[in-house]
C-alpha cells in the first residue's frame, strides 16, 4: 500500500454522544470560519444543538457556509431559515429535486458526504449526519442508537478538505448567477473561492492528546466526485484487501460490492485471510437490503463470514485490515456509492487507532450481530429469494438508465 502522509492527529468518534459534543465544541471555538456539508441535516434535538451553534459563531462575526443535500435535506424549516439568514448564515441546498424527482438520472448524483472543517485547523469526516441517534425519519423512535462513526482530524489533510469544500461552495454559487445570467457575480464568487482555499487555513500546533487520540498519524483524505475522483474510494478499498495477510473487517450500511471488490474479498477469504462482513440486519431500505442478499453465498461459500447487525440502525462505513489499516468515511460499497455520489473517506495506517476500530467493530458482532449460517442462507423461502432476485434487477436497471456499469 502507499505510504499515508504523517502528521495527524485522528480521534475515533462513535456515534451522535461522540460526534456531536465535539463538533460543538468546534464551532464554539471557531474564530473566522466553519464550513460543513451534511446529505441530512434534521434540526431536532442534536441536530438543534448543531444548528444553533452555527448560528452562535455566525452572530459572532464567523463565516459560516452550510451545504446540505436536497433528498437528503429536501427543506430546511421556515423558522430556522429566517434564523440563518438573520445571523448571516451562508446556506445551499443541493441539487433540489424540483417537480420531477427523481426521474431525471443526473439527480441521482447526490452530495452524501459528511464534513466539516472549522478554522482550517479542525477537521470532521465520517457517515454520520446531523440526525438524533434514537431518531430515524421513516422508522421514527429508536429504542438503541444507530451504529456509525466518525472522525475528529488535525494535520495536513485538513487544508485539502478545506480547499475541496470551498471549491464546491464557488461551484453552488457560480451555477446559481450563471442560471440568473449574472457574469460579475459569477466572477465574483471564483475570487472568493481562490481567496477562500488561501487564507484561514491555521495548522493546529501538534499536542499530547486525551485517551483514544492517535498522534502523529499516517492518514489520507480520499474523496469520490463525478470528475477527478471516480473511482479512488473503490481503489483504496480494493488495494488493502488485496494486500490483506491475516485479516478483513468491514462494517457496511448498505453493501452491494461490483465485481472487482466482490472477487477481491473471495481471493483474501481463499487464501486464508480471515474475512468478516457486519452488515444490516434490521434494514432500513427494502431495495437495498433484498439487492444485497444475492452476492452472500458466494461469499459465503469461499469462507467469508458475514454477521447481521439488529440492535438497532446499522450505518457504518469503516474497515479495518491487517490491525493497522483503517478506513471511516461515508461511502458505502454499493452503485449509489461508488458510482454516482461524492462521498468522503479518511484512511488511517496506525496500529493504535486500528485497534480501537477493531475492538468496537468484534464488540458489536459479539454482542449485537447474528452469524449466516450458509446452510440456512442458501435454503431461504422461494419468496423472499424471489425478492431478492427482483430487487438485485431493479438495481441494475437503474444503475444502466444511469449510463454506468458496475
Amino acid at each position: 500500500m502507499p505510504q499515508l502522509p504523517s502528521g495527524h492527529q485522528v480521534l475515533l468518534l462513535q456515534g451522535g454522544e461522540d460526534f456531536f459534543p465535539a463538533l460543538v465544541e468546534a464551532i464554539d471555538r471557531s474564530l473566522r470560519e466553519v464550513r460543513m456539508e451534511t446529505y441530512i441535516f434534521s434540526i431536532e434535538a442534536s441536530g438543534e444543538r448543531v444548528a444553533s451553534a452555527l448560528e452562535r459563531a455566525a452572530l459572532r462575526g464567523v463565516s459560516v457556509y452550510l451545504v446540505v443535500d436536497g433528498v437528503g435535506t429536501p427543506d430546511i424549516p421556515l423558522q430556522w431559515k429566517e434564523r440563518f439568514n438573520a445571523a448571516s448564515v451562508n446556506w445551499r441546498i443541493f441539487s433540489p429535486l424540483g417537480r420531477l424527482g427523481m426521474l431525471i438520472p443526473s439527480r441521482w448524483r447526490r452530495l452524501h458526504r459528511k464534513l466539516c472543517v472549522v478554522d482550517g485547523a479542525v477537521a470532521f469526516c465520517g457517515g454520520i449526519n446531523v440526525l438524533d441517534d434514537y431518531f430515524d425519519p421513516n422508522h421514527g423512535t429508536l429504542e438503541a442508537p444507530r451504529f456509525d462513526f466518525a472522525v475528529r482530524v488535525t494535520g495536513p489533510m485538513v487544508q485539502e478538505m478545506h480547499e475541496t469544500m470551498a471549491q464546491f461552495w464557488w461551484r453552488l454559487q457560480a451555477s446559481r448567477k450563471a442560471r440568473q445570467i449574472d457574469i460579475p457575480a459569477v466572477w465574483r464568487a471564483l475570487q472568493e473561492a481562490v481567496t477562500a482555499s488561501q487564507v484561514g487555513v491555521t495548522p493546529e500546533v501538534a499536542t499530547p492528546g486525551p485517551d483514544g487520540l492517535a498522534c502523529n498519524t499516517r492518514a489520507d483524505l480520499v474523496l469520490r466526485d463525478n470528475v477527478r475522483n471516480r473511482s479512488r474510494i473503490e481503489r483504496s478499498y480494493r488495494t488493502a484487501i488485496g494486500e490483506a495477510t491475516e485479516e478483513i473487517i468491514i462494517a457496511n450500511a448498505y453493501f452491494l460490492p461490483g465485481r472487482k471488490l466482490r472477487q477481491g474479498l473471495i481471493h483474501a477469504a481463499r487464501r486464508g485471510v480471515r474475512v468478516r462482513l457486519l452488515l444490516q440486519g434490521r434494514y432500513e431500505y427494502f431495495m437495498q437490503y433484498h439487492a444485497a442478499r444475492p452476492v452472500y453465498r458466494a461469499l459465503l461459500a469461499a469462507g467469508v463470514e458475514i454477521h447481521e447487525y439488529s440492535v438497532s440502525f446499522l450505518h457504518a462505513k469503516v474497515a479495518v485490515i491487517d490491525r493497522h489499516w483503517a478506513t471511516v468515511g461515508s461511502s458505502n460499497l454499493d452503485p449509489l456509492s461508488l458510482l454516482l455520489a461524492r462521498e468522503a473517506n479518511v484512511v488511517v495506517d496506525d496500529a493504535f487507532f486500528a485497534q480501537d476500530l477493531r475492538a468496537r467493530l468484534e464488540h458489536a458482532m459479539v454482542h449485537g450481530g447474528a452469524r449466516v449460517d450458509p446452510a440456512v442462507d442458501a435454503n431461504r423461502p422461494w419468496r423472499q429469494r424471489f425478492l431478492d432476485r427482483v430487487a438485485f434487477g431493479l438495481m441494475r436497471s437503474l444503475l444502466f438508465l444511469s449510463g454506468n456499469r458496475y
